[in-house]
């Protein structure tokens, strides 16, 4: 189906015709015209499928159609778990929505604060949000939420991953009733918890789900090493050497530490990187990932918090240097290549220690991810070992001398020797 067989307004359809769009994605073609229709939807979507559109496009043409002038309070709001996922979000709405006067404001923590609080005030149509900084200004009385008439939550099951469900639910309970507005919910699977937040807070909503064969991309080349954890990086310094077209390459681990390890045994071997997890703070992370897009970094070390929600065009390799612990995280990593029509490659590696949750994602997948024998050539002998970093030393007196540590007071009524204290007469 083509995007104009739809009953679209012509300044979304310009839109579409600006970002090259032409046929419809499976899971645009089943939720847009449902959601043209002004029913609820709940679609089982991968990133990479097309959702993000599928959702815009029918929040541009139901706002066009009200024609209802803009306020500081807004007449929909799209709720993400990441600060990545609200920022590229909002790049995608000013792409589709550049003719239709409609105004898109992100709102996430680790920026300023005021100049978000100001932008709210000056007048919204549209709240692209993660809950904590939404709440934070909705409790200080900076807009309302009795306008809206769109309700967008993407990425739901993550929402439930990072611990955001409560305050969702919150949100949730301020908007106007379900019978009053329309809802959108995507994620990457309909799991109990999902739907028992869809029947509690949606108008039978229309499924939309899209079958497991259909979750990866296939125009991913997949393959598989068994290797050991102590030669794991030999066999990726060799893979790196050996792979053709190699352009920007995204490398996941479980933890964080593992993350800073690998990080290091790269800049190491003189192989530019950086690492992109949690704790980062938030302008670091846009400064990472923007460098990232323009290629002056090559190679992103990364846990699953950005697995979801970071679209990155030509990235040619994802490495699972460490195989995930849950099965749907392994396509979400795996999603950031062979985007829009492109080829990719995803390259994982099956150690010792998380060999065991193979068969889990095979059996998600619904195939076997073939298997690659590793020949000697292939493992990098000789490379740098990352230089620990070294503790700080003590800190000196004023004299010169190092400070000595006091030793720890000693609690009552126990001596230091561990023996219990005599009892007074």
């Amino acid at each position: 189906m083509k995007f104009n067989e739809l009953n679209l307004p012509d300044t979304v359809l310009q839109g579409v015709e600006d970002a090259g769009f032409a046929a419809l994605t499976p899971v645009q073609e089943e939720s847009i015209p449902l959601a043209l229709k002004g029913k609820d939807v709940a679609a089982q979507a991968q990133t990479g499928t097309g959702k993000t559109a599928a959702f815009l496009l029918s929040l541009f043409s139901k706002l066009l159609s009200s024609g209802k002038a803009t306020s500081n309070n807004p007449r929909a709001l799209v709720m993400a778990p990441t600060r990545e996922l609200v920022v590229q979000i909002c790049k995608d709405a000013e792409l589709l929505g550049k003719h239709t006067g409609l105004k898109v404001q992100p709102i996430f923590g680790g920026v300023d604060y005021e100049k978000q609080r100001q932008a709210l005030r000056d007048g919204v149509d549209i709240i692209v949000a993660t809950p904590g900084r939404l709440i934070d200004y909705f409790k200080q009385r900076v807009f309302s939420m009795n306008r809206v008439e769109s309700l967008v939550i993407d990425e739901a099951d993550r929402m439930f991953d990072m611990g955001f469900i409560k305050d969702l639910r919150y949100i949730l309970r301020q908007l106007p009733p379900f019978e009053k507005r329309q809802t959108m919910l995507f994620s990457a699977t309909l799991s109990p918890q999902v739907m028992e937040l869809a029947y509690e807070f949606m108008n039978l909503a229309e499924k939309v789900r899209i079958e497991p064969e259909k979750v990866t991309a296939d125009n991913i080349e997949q393959v598989l090493y068994h290797v050991t954890r102590r030669e794991k990086f030999a066999l990726l310094l060799g893979l790196l050497k050996r792979e053709t077209g190699v352009e920007r390459v995204m490398l996941f681990v479980n933890m964080k530490v593992e993350a800073e390890r690998l990080n290091a045994l790269l800049n190491a071997n003189e192989i530019p990187s950086a690492v992109l997890s949690g704790d980062i703070p938030q302008k670091k992370r846009m400064r990472i990932l923007d460098q990232f897009k323009l290629g002056s970094l090559t190679h992103l070390v990364a846990t699953d918090v950005a697995s979801r929600g970071i679209h990155v065009d030509n990235v040619t390799h994802v490495i699972n240097y460490d195989l995930p612990q849950d099965r749907e995280d392994y396509v979400h990593r795996i999603g950031r290549t062979a985007r829009a029509g492109a080829k990719g490659r995803a390259i994982s590696f099956a150690d010792e220690e998380t060999v065991y949750v193979l068969d889990e994602i095979e059996d998600y997948l619904g195939k076997r991810i073939p298997s690659e024998v590793p020949l000697d050539e292939d493992f990098c002998f000789s490379y740098k070992r990352a230089v620990p970093k070294r503790k700080k030393p003590p800190e000196k007196s004023a004299g010169g001398e190092q400070k000595r540590r006091r030793p720890p007071r000693r609690r009552s009524g126990k001596p230091s020797s561990g023996r219990p204290a005599s009892i007074p007469k």
